[in-house]
């Protein structure tokens, strides 16, 4: 699996996420270019945002594995009136992604603004801020036939 592409970004993250001892590993592999999520090892749920406890059977034995950032926009929408520590990034868009490994993502969409479209391809970036990582999805603007 190929290395995510990194987008180098001025400044600090507006809004840096909260960093615990469990979520490390996935901002750690964010930093490497991988995009990891968690994957239940009793009954194979895999989930994101990353999760210590399984949504389906509730199990404690989660294991980190890396997924492919390739997706399509299931749903977007483009924010004017952002709360005040984004307000500076207005106008952009967010959405919702459904990456081809089957799990269904919340995140930041970049790109062009005529290439964001329900159904568009693309794939998750690494963003590559002064204090840290962060991801979004990048979009080409193609769609499948």
């Amino acid at each position: 699996m190929n290395l995510m592409s990194v987008i180098t970004m001025p400044g600090a993250r507006a809004y840096p996420p909260r960093m615990t001892c469990f979520n490390a590993s996935f901002w750690q592999s964010l930093e490497e270019g991988k995009f990891t999520t968690t994957c239940c090892n009793t009954c194979g749920e895999a989930t994101f945002p990353p999760k210590p406890i399984c949504p389906r059977c509730w199990a404690l034995n989660p294991s980190w594995r890396r997924i492919s950032p390739l997706g399509v926009i299931y749903s977007y929408t483009v924010v004017h009136a952002p709360p005040s520590v984004f307000a500076a990034e207005a106008p952009y868009a967010v959405g919702i992604v459904d990456l081809d490994e089957g799990l269904r993502v919340a995140l930041r969409l970049i790109g062009a603004p005529e290439r964001l479209a329900v159904g568009a391809r693309g794939a998750v970036v690494t963003l590559k801020y002064d204090d840290g990582p962060y991801f979004a999805f990048l979009t080409d603007g193609s769609k499948p036939r």
